[in-house]
């Protein structure tokens, strides 16, 4: 009786595929978390460098149109300017 158990016990793999499932997910999670914790650094430092670009673009072009530049409030063409 013990023997027969004992053989029918170590012949059920029904676990052994959950197991099986739930380890590859645990390694995707593991990948993608070092992947995007990677990626994440790389983007940080892309929009950064964007940023910069832009920053230089603006003051190299006499700082853009913010409030009270064309059209805008106390511009030409904006509340009590010029033109309207």
């Amino acid at each position: 009786m013990f023997r027969k158990n004992t053989a029918k016990f170590l012949k059920d793999e029904s676990g052994a595929t959950a197991i099986e499932y739930g380890l590859i997910a645990a390694l995707v999670s593991v990948a993608a978390i070092g992947a995007l914790g990677t990626m994440g650094d790389s983007l940080v430092s892309i929009f950064t460098t964007v940023s910069d670009e832009l920053e230089t673009a603006t003051s190299a072009a006499g700082g853009g149109g913010g409030t009270g530049g064309t059209g805008g409030t106390g511009g030409t063409g904006g509340t009590g300017g010029t033109g309207g």
